[in-house]
């Protein structure tokens, strides 16, 4: 599947396409977005205006069977992840898919045979695998710097969000109906796939996932550890009604030690007995343009240069959902 010009068409253009996403598929060589849609053609109407797009709907079907619309991003909750696809694969249109890929690692499946059967490409909104910070992680092990690696751990506090307090107006980031988990389900999710980028597939899974705090029905504290097809071993915890706020990865090798966080801006520093070395970097201002560059490049070539696909999204879905124990 190749194209000349890539055209895009949103569905959901809320808060996450109005920065990390959506102008970057302007601003991309041989890409354009010309639709959006979102239930309440009023807002779809205000995204289009403001961001110079040519149309907009309130009806997903009709922008999905737009004849000008080559591509679909799919940036809603993960909930409508796989009727949506699945309707964007009918058409014969490539598939971007927000994280997480679906509600469960089983509804990942079926949105992948989907796309295999109409025979068009499904990628999956993983920016990290992308970003230079997390490529000089994957550079230096690459490189042997820790020498063999022998385990990865990861810690993810944080403190209990004021919305997650108001149990009438609860974000659906913790309505697992909706999200396939909890806050777990929405950030380890990052973590987890740059793990399976930096080191390939987890095979062993096992993990606790309780609700502490009772401020929602999702988990708000997981505990897991984990095996990776390569011998590596792994260990997380995520907690989100934590006193603090914490936010770190470590990558132990035979040889050395490679520190750095998910979500922040802090170096990542290389410890060995030679030294201490760090390295910083910005985030770009579209976090999403660097993978969706290497996506439009694919439909333009005919390549396969992106990284995050459904076959590799859904491998995430299944450690969460395995570790969780809210979704299999």
């Amino acid at each position: 599947m190749k194209f000349e010009k890539v055209r895009w068409g949103i569905i959901g253009c809320g808060d996450v396409t109005e920065v990390k996403s959506g102008p970057a598929l302007q601003k991309i060589g041989n890409s354009e977005l010309v639709a959006v849609m979102r239930r309440t053609g009023v807002l779809a109407k205000d995204y289009a205006e403001r961001h110079d797009v040519p149309k907009w709907y309130d009806d997903a079907d009709a922008l999905i069977n737009d004849p000008d619309v080559d591509a679909v991003y799919i940036a809603t909750p993960p909930s409508s992840h796989k009727e949506y696809t699945i309707e964007v694969a009918k058409a014969g249109k490539p598939v971007y898919v927000e994280k997480p890929m679906a509600l469960n690692f089983t509804e990942c499946s079926e949105m992948i045979a989907a796309c295999n059967a109409a025979g068009v490409p499904l990628y999956v909104a993983y920016y990290r695998r992308a970003l230079p910070r997390f490529l000089k992680v994957k550079e230096l092990l690459e490189n042997k710097a820790v020498g063999d690696v022998r385990f990865v751990s990861t810690k993810l506090y944080q403190k209990a969000s004021d919305n997650v307090l108001d149990s009438k107006n609860l974000p659906w980031r913790v309505q697992p109906e909706i999200a396939g988990g909890g806050l777990f389900f929405d950030l380890a999710s990052h973590t987890l796939d740059l793990f399976d980028f930096l080191f390939g597939p987890i095979k062993d899974v096992q993990g606790f996932a309780s609700n502490q705090a009772g401020y929602y029905r999702a988990e708000d504290i997981v505990t897991g550890t984990y095996r990776f097809e390569s011998g590596v071993h792994g260990i997380g915890s995520w907690c989100f009604t934590a006193f603090d706020d914490v936010d770190v990865n470590e990558i132990v090798g035979s040889k050395g030690k490679i520190s750095f966080s998910t979500f922040g801006n802090e170096p990542i520093v290389l410890k060995t007995t030679s030294g201490t070395e760090q390295w910083r970097f910005e985030a770009p201002l579209h976090v999403h343009q660097p993978l969706l560059e290497t996506i439009v490049a694919d439909l333009l070539e005919g390549s396969s240069q992106c990284s995050s696909i459904g076959v590799t999204a859904a491998r995430t879905n299944w450690v969460m959902g395995k570790i969780n124990g809210w979704s299999l």
